[in-house]
């Protein structure tokens, strides 16, 4: 049987983002978010929720831009620290010792160690209530090459990001590969044949 726990934001596993933005001086900023994922995929898109309180709202808002930098594991102290303080008092990188980079393509930075880079263009902003979401065209996807196989394809178990639990407010890492996607459920699918 199962029990209500009533209207939440619980969805698993949640990512751990950390949205790249420049203030109005153009100082680097970081900030974590959890409330993103993809929003379409052509043209490639990705979304994120943030409260207008943030330092990061006002920036996108201005800059029309942001970046996603997605930390692994080993990373999870800074990226957590990226949203327990306001860069509008700190320099979020150089208390970390991490390095900003400035994108080519749009108007952020992103965090240089951290394995996977999106950035994206403002395409659309929605006022949700509390939230904002701000969906921004993906403009190119940056990894780091130790985290592909052989194919060129990203692997997840050397890309090892963190997760969130939002009812607890912790962090996890993914578990083991289970098995290849559209193949999985083919056993469920009738042979139309007999």
């Amino acid at each position: 049987m199962k029990q209500s726990l009533g209207a939440k934001t619980l969805l698993y596993p949640t990512p751990v983002l950390v949205v790249g933005s420049y203030h109005a001086d153009g100082r680097p900023n970081v900030m974590t978010a959890a409330w993103g994922g993809i929003a379409c995929s052509k043209p490639p898109c990705i979304c994120v929720s943030l409260r207008a309180a943030t330092a990061t709202h006002g920036n996108i808002v201005a800059r029309k831009a942001f970046t996603i930098s997605l930390p692994s594991r080993e990373q999870a102290a800074a990226a957590d620290y990226f949203g327990l303080v306001s860069g509008r008092k700190l320099d979020k990188f150089a208390a970390t010792g991490l390095t900003p980079v400035r994108s080519e393509l749009v108007d952020a930075p992103y965090v240089a160690e951290f394995p996977l880079v999106v950035e994206c263009a403002v395409v659309q902003v929605h006022e949700l209530g509390l939230h904002t979401q701000f969906i921004g065209e993906v403009k190119d996807v940056k990894i780091d090459e130790a985290c592909l196989d052989a194919q060129g394809h990203v692997d997840v178990r050397r890309l090892d990001p963190l997760a969130f639990a939002p009812d607890t407010g912790t962090y996890f890492a993914l578990g083991v590969l289970i098995g290849p996607a559209y193949s999985l459920g083919k056993a469920f699918i009738a042979d139309v044949s007999s």
